[in-house]
């Protein structure tokens, strides 16, 4: 195998992506404009409503989890891509040809982690406008952290689409396996609480919240930003050395078992 031919290969294929996404203007307008209603419109609304009793600034708290969100929900849902792409026969071209599976699929990951990180961008320079406080450290270590949730989230939207037969499919069921983690992960209001309520439902919201995955990226990113679980009065739920653990394992699963899926269905078209 040649690295560098693989490698060569992979940016190609990510680079492609961007493109994609830098020449669709309504795909642009609709990606930047909703993080922006979430941190105005329901940051405003569950955030106020949460705040009792919290020592930490609510507005900072919403904005992190829903700069995490938008970025690990855009990898995710771009890797429908892989479904166009099969629709329209690209993705039999590139798997024919002398590549290794995982540089395909890992090109696709890296692709719309960039287009992810670009919407970051934005709603950071949002955040910054709204007035969320932040010194030169802080928003430095968003940049290493925002890559991991972008990768994450990829991989996450590999193992879905491993499974879809269209588009439409897929469109169908994302909404309902993302909204949930919406609020389970803590985005937008607080989740620290749920297991000490002890009644069936909040224990078993608890376990909900532990296994969605988008949790951990919000939690590790709020956590860096914060400096640990002590520091933050309550916004981090573990270190971050904890969920990033949970990230790369739960991570690297998804992406092993996604890519396996979807090649041996590549395999028998």
């Amino acid at each position: 195998m040649n690295l560098s031919h693989e490698l060569n290969a992979m940016a190609a294929i990510a680079y492609r992506d961007l493109m994609k996404f830098l020449r669709d203007r309504s795909r642009i307008v609709g990606t930047l404009v909703f993080p922006a209603v979430f941190i105005l419109i329901l940051g405003g609304t569950f955030g106020a409503a949460a705040a009792e009793g919290r020592a930490f600034d609510m507005w900072t708290f919403v904005f992190l989890g829903v700069f995490a969100q938008s970025m690990w929900q855009s990898s995710a849902m771009g890797i429908i891509s892989l479904l166009e792409d099969r629709e329209n026969d690209f993705s039999q071209a590139i798997f024919v040809a002398p590549l290794s599976r995982y540089t395909i699929l890992g090109g696709k990951i890296l692709g719309e982690s960039l287009v992810s990180l670009a919407q970051g961008v934005v709603i950071f320079a949002f955040g910054l406008l709204i007035g969320i406080r932040m010194d030169v450290s802080q928003a430095l270590w968003l940049i290493p952290v925002s890559i991991l949730v972008c990768l994450y989230g990829g991989a996450f939207g590999l193992l879905l689409m491993a499974n879809m037969k269209s588009q439409r499919g897929a469109q169908q069921i994302f909404p309902f396996l993302l909204l949930p983690q919406f609020f389970l992960g803590g985005v937008i209001s607080p989740v620290d609480k749920l297991a000490e309520e002890g009644d069936v439902i909040s224990l078993s919201l608890d376990f909900l919240s532990r296994i969605s995955p988008l949790r951990y990226a919000v939690d590790l990113l709020r956590g860096v930003f914060f400096g640990g679980v002590e520091p933050s009065q309550g916004a981090v739920l573990a270190s971050p050395a904890f969920n990033l653990a949970v990230m790369a394992v739960v991570g690297g699963i998804f992406m092993a078992i996604g890519t396996a899926m979807f090649v041996r269905q590549e395999r028998t078209r």
